[in-house]
């Protein structure tokens, strides 16, 4: 059985546990119910909300330069420091901020596998005492768009067929039969897909306890959809969370060199006027 691509992007909860106090460490729950933080975390945890601190709520973009120097700064985080993820929902906003941590260039991020699910099947100590850190300075370089796709790339792609384009959603978002998940008001005014996309919902790649698939299960999963990596891939979901979580995956895990994450998604590519979509299953492509 092959091992993953960067092994060393993931720690164990065994490691956490072993790592709650580690001054070179500083670990971050997100989750996607921003007060599941309050109900118990990780000793010596912080909890970040994706809604507020990870984004611009005024532009929809990710966290601008300065406020995220800000947020990494307050939050006890130096250059040097070791940054642990973790959170609700397999990791959905987990790997959100991984990801966008890896835009503002910071050296040593990693996801705690199986997530806040895992720790807590498991039986490990959960704490309601929100810990203080000292601010420190933090300064970033520009932010590297490498991993980013913005809208006339992913119309350019899915013109041209020039990439293979990732949609993670559920098959009923695929289709167009639902706008969104039940419960999360995000939407759009059209259900489809952009077309050429192929369907591979993000869970898949994730066992009954919220850990990641083996390296060949997730091979295999992504080559009986025609996703190989001999082309740059571009992930998509709704928002861009879910997708964050493929593209960790297609990037550290199977080691493909040119994936992008188009946070833009389906809340602006199902709202475009006049963009192509298309609705409907897609078959299978033979690996």
């Amino acid at each position: 059985m092959s091992e993953y691509v960067h092994p060393e992007v993931l720690v164990s909860t065994d490691w956490v546990v072993n790592h709650t106090s580690d001054s070179k460490v500083r670990i971050v729950e997100v989750d996607v119910d921003t007060k599941a933080y309050n109900e118990g975390h990780v000793s010596n945890a912080l909890g970040w909300a994706w809604n507020t601190q990870l984004c611009d709520t005024v532009r929809r973009d990710i966290i601008p330069k300065a406020q995220f120097e800000t947020l990494m700064g307050d939050s006890g985080i130096k250059n040097d420091t070791t940054v642990i993820l973790y959170g609700d929902n397999n990791n959905w906003f987990a790997a959100w901020a991984f990801w966008q941590l890896k835009i503002y260039g910071h050296s040593d991020v990693r996801i705690m596998n199986g997530g806040r699910k895992k720790w807590i099947t498991e039986g490990k100590y959960l704490s309601v005492d929100v810990p203080r850190f000292s601010p420190v300075a933090y300064k970033t370089s520009d932010p590297d768009l490498s991993i980013r796709a913005f809208l006339p790339q992913v119309q350019e792609a899915s013109r041209r067929a020039t990439v293979e384009l990732v949609d993670v959603r559920s098959p009923q978002e695929f289709t167009g039969e639902i706008l969104s998940p039940p419960g999360l008001p995000e939407t759009c005014q059209r259900g489809g897909h952009i077309p050429g996309a192929r369907s591979i919902t993000w869970s898949k790649a994730c066992n009954d306890d919220g850990t990641f698939r083996t390296f060949d299960e997730l091979k295999a999963l992504y080559q009986n959809e025609g996703i190989s990596g001999t082309k740059p891939v571009i992930a998509y979901c709704r928002i861009g969370e879910r997708s964050s979580h493929s593209w960790f995956v297609l990037k550290y895990l199977l080691g493909f060199s040119d994936v992008k994450n188009y946070d833009g998604s389906w809340t602006e590519w199902g709202n475009l006027v006049g963009a192509p979509i298309e609705r409907g299953a897609v078959s299978a492509v033979s690996a």
